[in-house]
């Protein structure tokens, strides 16, 4: 099976979906099915003149008999093209986006709306935005496929040999991932010793992300977070209790990491995140809540004999998710029948 499959470029970008379509994409290959990925440029969901450009360039160079598989970002720049054998793999609508004015939200609602109700088929990475497609966006039930994120075998964390409690949050500095939430339920804990390290790209809401500084500061914590790029394995190797407190997830591709590597997590409940941590592998909080996060966190960060039997049930919890080559296998059958 010969798969395009056309992204928001690049590809190497550190992001949930990123990674979703990068690593499906070299699963199809090592299944023996040749993918070609198209990278668009201009910006992208909401479509300026330079994407609508690329996107019209990619489709009519695409070959006739080769499968296409559009990431959601991407899709909203093929308004308006004939979609009738095209497979639209969606995170999240990208319309439901925390910190998207209410006008550019209400334009690709609108789009997208449309668009789902007349693609042939949809893959999406959660029970969760099936049903919010299906609600929300009036799409065909019949026409989507649930094919959630695969894991990687991975090394079990150590956790930080010292007394400080090393935490790590990873996600893109964008309004969605509530970083800010994070910062703010940390700041009340001035009389632990813990330690944040952000992992996430900035390029996406370079405001946001300075804002983010400027909140450290301003909370008088700033000694106490480091931010990066990127994750690498040293940083997981060395924490203790990972942490995201988004606004919205269609799966959670860093907190089915963490539980892989054995990390108890403090996350929130949107999306697919209840169904994927279970009450002794972390602490599961309402978006937004600054006071209850802040408490159940002073709880794990000072009880380090409850973060060890969490992080026990992580792993066991861990050791149950599917590999990508499984979720590559059920993504090729649906893009082949």
């Amino acid at each position: 099976m010969h798969v395009c499959l056309i992204v928001p470029g690049p590809l190497a970008t550190v992001s949930g979906g990123h990674h979703y379509d990068r690593r499906m994409a070299d699963s199809l290959r090592a299944l023996g099915h040749d993918v070609r990925v198209v990278e668009l440029d201009g910006r992208l969901p909401d479509p300026d003149q330079a994407a609508i450009y690329a996107a019209r360039t990619a489709w009519a160079a695409l070959p006739t008999d080769s499968v296409k598989l559009i990431d959601g970002l991407a899709l909203p720049a093929f308004a308006g093209l004939p979609l009738h054998r095209v497979t639209a793999l969606i995170h999240h609508p990208a319309s439901l986006e925390t910190g998207v004015p209410e006008e550019t939200g209400q334009r690709l609602h609108a789009t997208e709306a449309e668009m789902f109700r007349d693609l042939p088929r949809l893959v999406v990475t959660s029970e969760q935005t099936a049903d919010r497609l299906v609600r929300e966006f009036g799409t065909p039930i019949d026409r989507i496929s649930v094919i959630i994120p695969g894991i990687d075998d991975l090394a079990r964390c150590n956790g930080s040999a010292g007394p400080t409690c090393r935490i790590l949050s990873v996600g893109a500095l964008i309004p969605r991932k509530g970083h800010d939430i994070l910062l703010r339920s940390l700041a009340r804990l001035f009389d632990l010793d813990w330690h944040l390290t952000i992992a996430g790209s900035a390029d996406r809401d370079p405001v946001h992300a300075h804002g983010l500084r400027a909140l450290a500061e301003e909370l008088h914590i700033a000694q106490h977070i480091q931010f990066v790029d990127d994750v690498t394995e040293a940083l997981w190797t060395d924490t203790d209790l990972f942490a995201l407190t988004s606004y919205f997830e269609g799966y959670g591709v860093a907190i089915a990491e963490a539980l892989r590597r054995g990390l108890p997590v403090a996350v929130t409940n949107v999306g697919a995140v209840p169904t994927l941590v279970g009450p002794e592998a972390g602490i599961v909080c309402a978006p937004g809540d600054v006071e209850q996060l802040s408490k159940a966190m002073r709880r794990l960060i000072f009880d380090r004999s409850l973060l060890r039997d969490m992080a026990e049930v992580a792993w066991q919890s861990g050791q149950l998710l599917p590999s990508w080559d499984e979720q590559a296998a059920r993504l090729a059958a649906v893009l082949a029948a």
